[in-house]
């Protein structure tokens, strides 16, 4: 069952990764007369706005994370009820506030950057330039909280986990740092004679 949906997805992101060289183009700017690659197909671009940006960058990563965040959080409140060892307990409840905290950054780092995403996709809604410019301004800032989405994990487990952090402070310093430190010369020893 496993191979049969790796192939599956395999499949959906090869034809996903081969529709912007079908559509795009090279376009001689009647202005400028520089070139640029950009798609003249409005069913691409109705794709690329609606399934592509909304679908699968925004809406379905935001859904699955606050599924899985909720089912973790449910079960865990299930556990008061159940005859664990109190370490057991303790580390899933540490699991769950991990998860639930991923979920919170996950929803704030990718919901902004992709409502001023689809606000400049449908640009041509807005008239005003000055409008559009604030908007472009609006989406820069968002996308620098995006790229929090993917370094966000590291900073919550590290705050919340405390066998994270002896865990990292071990593969850091006792794992890492000594194989940078120099070896200990020993004082000039003269072998013995046999």
């Amino acid at each position: 069952m496993a191979h049969r949906l790796s192939a599956v997805f395999v499949t959906i992101w090869i034809l996903h990764g081969i529709l912007p060289s079908i559509y795009f183009d090279h376009i001689i700017s009647p202005t400028t007369g520089s070139i640029t690659c950009a798609s003249k197909s409005t069913t691409y671009h109705l794709y690329y706005t609606y399934g592509y940006v909304l679908i699968l960058v925004g809406i379905l990563p935001a859904s699955i994370t606050v599924l899985f965040g909720s089912l973790a959080y449910f079960n865990v409140r299930q556990l008061a009820h159940r005859t664990l060892p109190l370490v057991r307990r303790q580390l899933d409840k540490q699991l769950t506030t991990m998860v639930l905290l991923q979920v919170i950054s996950n929803f704030f780092a990718i919901v902004p950057p992709l409502i001023t995403m689809i606000l400049l996709l449908q640009s041509n809604l807005i008239k005003d330039p000055v409008i559009i410019a604030q908007v472009q301004l609006a989406n820069y800032v968002n996308y620098t909280f995006y790229y929090f989405y993917f370094a966000s994990p590291f900073y919550i487990y590290i705050c919340v986990s405390q066998r994270f952090r002896q865990q990292f402070i071990h593969v850091i310093f006792g794992v890492h740092l000594k194989r940078w430190r120099r070896p200990k010369v020993m004082a000039n020893q003269v072998l013995p004679e046999t």
